[in-house]
């Protein structure tokens, strides 16, 4: 999962090769950490 930095879409798989964004066609793209999901323990 990647965030592109032009248009602020998420993109699953970029393409290995060119590594840009295939809708706006910006290089710079963020990797996405996934959610922490935080365990509370009940009481």
């Amino acid at each position: 999962m990647y965030k592109c930095g032009g248009c602020n879409r998420i993109i699953d798989d970029p393409d290995p090769a060119t590594s840009r964004c295939p809708f706006c066609g910006s290089r710079i793209l963020f990797k996405i950490r996934p959610k922490v999901v935080r365990k509370v323990k009940a009481r």
